[in-house]
């Protein structure tokens, strides 16, 4: 199967939280997503990794995902190696993405920056004729995604680009709300956590809306580019 987004989390729901509303336009528009997981969020504070297996599969179903895979590399504690470097390149060289979407490049959490080099990584890596991987027992041919882009999580990073996501807010609240282990309830007995409280909740609203305010649409996404973003005409930026 060729896609034409793959998006990778560190953690199921990073995904979902950072570029769901992008996803969810493009599938719209009839292009192929699919999503990798990096780690199953086996250290998460609420909830737990079999109850985020489920989660994410319903998350992606609503969605319209092509597909969901997870490495199960250790949460907290993968590393930018060439053991987890030749299992994402399996995933990009099996499924030949256009664009690769990932973890923004610097965050709050230690393993959004480690996925976020990994990841982009990877992709040179996986454009090698000479780094040799197998699925089912057959050689792969070497891919390199066009595009890399990070997406922005915790902190307010610059975008270097903003998507006009109006209309795609509700949808990206969905599948953010299928992880219902991990968010805002009241009636929950679990720990709190930076992700669980109400303010964190009513800010994947407003967020989008500020970055839609300021290029001028109602919800935007923001994303870091790792080369210049190029148009054909002036006229294509809105």
């Amino acid at each position: 199967m060729k896609i034409d987004i793959l998006a990778v989390g560190a953690h199921p729901d990073d995904v979902e939280l950072s570029c769901g509303a992008t996803l969810a336009k493009e599938v719209a528009y009839g292009r192929k997503v699919g999503i990798l997981d990096l780690t199953r969020g086996e250290l998460g504070t609420r909830g737990s990794a079999e109850i985020r297996d489920k989660e994410s599969k319903k998350a992606a179903a609503i969605l319209g995902a092509e597909f969901r895979e997870n490495l199960g590399l250790p949460d907290g504690f993968f590393e930018n190696n060439r053991e987890s470097q030749l299992e994402v390149i399996k995933i990009i060289r099996k499924y030949r993405p256009e664009i690769v979407l990932c973890n923004a490049i610097d965050d709050r959490h230690i393993d959004h920056g480690k996925g976020s080099k990994l990841v982009s990584d990877a992709c040179f890596l996986s454009g090698l004729r000479r780094i040799e991987t197998h699925f089912d027992g057959e050689p792969q041919e070497a891919w390199r995604p066009k595009h890399v882009y990070h997406y922005i999580q915790w902190k307010n990073i610059k975008p270097d680009f903003v998507v006009d996501v109006t209309g795609f807010i509700d949808k990206k609240l969905e599948m953010i709300f299928a992880f219902e282990s991990q968010f805002y309830d009241p009636q929950s007995d679990e720990p709190q956590t930076p992700i669980s409280s109400e303010n964190f909740k009513e800010s994947l609203t407003y967020r989008a809306r500020d970055l839609g305010r300021l290029v001028g649409v109602e919800y935007g996404e923001g994303f870091t580019a790792e080369r210049y973003p190029a148009v054909s005409s002036i006229f294509d930026l809105i």
